[in-house]
């Protein structure tokens, strides 16, 4: 605890934290995180000699005896993990979680669009959302902070659990529970376990939850807690989806007369993220009329459900992550819009565990009963289980890279997803 009271004043006076020597600030305190296949007490030094004012180690080898700006604990990873919550601790503020097996990334940069149009708001950067991330985030909160979003993720029973324990919610969101990351979790049962400590923790804190009213086992899940529902009538936020051509264009239901917003999201499955976002805006008083211009204003970034035109094709950048739902959905939802010459290009779907050949094969037989002009797989699990005289597949994003060379597409609209170790953002140059 004395070392903890140390570095919280050190950190006080500096606020800045740094975890990488090749991004480092000066004058900010450096942790030296270790992981499997790396030893962060390593950079101890270069961090000091890069301008960092303190830096935290773990290993005595690390940290010599007469040099202050080093100070040992038993375990760096935890120190940050209890110096985020004791600083959390210090405000009085709302503190939204949100995870989900889909679309949390996008649902939590929804609501910080919608919040910050009129509230300071401090949220999770990209979406990093793990036991480092976590930290990270709420360690930004400062004394102008009115409310934070942390987004939460998990791939193995009880880190949501733990990261609420950090972080400390006061309300939270699930935007909905799908066979993810089931080689850490087990089976889908472990998945849905994970993602309910965030609805128990609210529950024995008497917290809040946003659920989606269309979504079954959410409303289950969350009986007995405080709640605000939001989707489609009769919700306590209603909305409808009017059209998706090739961006979806939801009608709210207020109680002063219906309005359409018409954003700039593709893909009808970000109806309830928007509709999320719409519920989090009104219940923290976010004027109507801010929130639809945040939700009009909002434009997706970073390879999920962007709409982009080359000089060649018109792309749907979908390859941030991919799990079963999520492909079925993204597949269905290119189909319906029936656009001219389609084309899928489609990655392997990572940590299915044991069911990685059954959930890969459904996705297979799925696209056999399409009327897609070509299908591109890619990746050792889909090049396993596609038949070759239906689909063109590949074991590795480099082949199908040397393929797209030699092989062009042209005037087409492509969609392509895939989980982000597949790497697919490689192909675009070639699209």
């Amino acid at each position: 605890m004395k070392n903890l009271e140390k570095i919280y004043a050190l950190f006080l006076a500096h606020s800045h934290i740094s975890t990488d020597t090749r991004k480092l600030e000066k004058g900010s305190l450096f942790f030296a995180l270790s992981g499997e296949n790396f030893n962060g007490n390593r950079f101890a030094a270069e961090a000091i000699e890069k301008g960092a004012v303190a830096a935290i180690v773990d290993d005595p080898e690390f940290a010599p005896k007469n040099d202050s700006r080093f100070y040992l604990v038993d375990n760096t990873l935890d120190i940050l993990q209890k110096l985020a919550k004791f600083h959390r601790q210090q405000f009085d503020i709302p503190v939204l979680a949100i995870t989900g097996t889909n679309g949390k990334t996008t649902t939590k940069e929804l609501c910080t669009a919608v919040l910050s149009s009129e509230k300071n708001t401090c949220s999770t950067e990209g979406n990093f959302n793990n036991h480092i991330g976590v930290p990270l985030t709420l360690l930004k909160i400062r004394k102008e902070t009115a409310i934070a979003i942390v987004e939460m993720g998990a791939n193995h029973p009880g880190e949501i659990a733990k990261l609420c324990r950090i972080a400390q919610p006061t309300h939270g969101l699930i935007t909905n529970i799908g066979k993810a990351h089931l080689e850490g979790f087990g089976n889908f049962q472990g998945v849905v376990d994970t993602k309910n400590e965030l609805y128990q923790f609210l529950k024995n804190d008497a917290g809040t939850v946003f659920v989606n009213k269309d979504n079954p086992l959410l409303m289950e899940l969350s009986e007995g807690i405080q709640n605000v529902t939001y989707g489609q009538p009769p919700a306590d936020v209603a909305g409808s989806l009017k059209n998706a051509d090739p961006f979806i264009n939801i009608t709210w239901h207020r109680e002063t007369g219906n309005t359409d917003i018409q954003t700039q999201l593709y893909g009808s499955y970000n109806f309830n993220n928007v509709m999320a976002a719409i519920a989090v805006g009104k219940y923290f008083g976010i004027s109507e009329s801010d929130i639809i211009g945040a939700l009009k204003n909002y434009q997706p970034q970073n390879n999920r459900s962007q709409f982009c035109r080359t000089q060649n094709n018109t792309l749907i950048l979908d390859a941030y992550n991919a799990n079963p739902e999520s492909m079925a959905l993204a597949i269905d939802d290119f189909a319906a819009h029936q656009f001219s010459n389609q084309v899928l290009i489609l990655g392997d779907m990572f940590e299915l565990g044991k069911m990685a050949e059954e959930e890969h094969n459904n996705i297979v037989e799925k696209l056999k009963k399409s009327d897609f002009q070509q299908v591109i797989l890619v990746g050792k699990d889909f090049y396993k289980t596609a038949p070759g005289n239906l689909f063109q597949k590949f074991a590795t994003t480099s082949e199908a890279e040397q393929y797209l060379q030699s092989h062009p597409v042209r005037n087409a609209h492509i969609l392509v997803k895939g989980s982000r170790g597949m790497q697919l953002e490689k192909l675009i140059q070639y699209l």
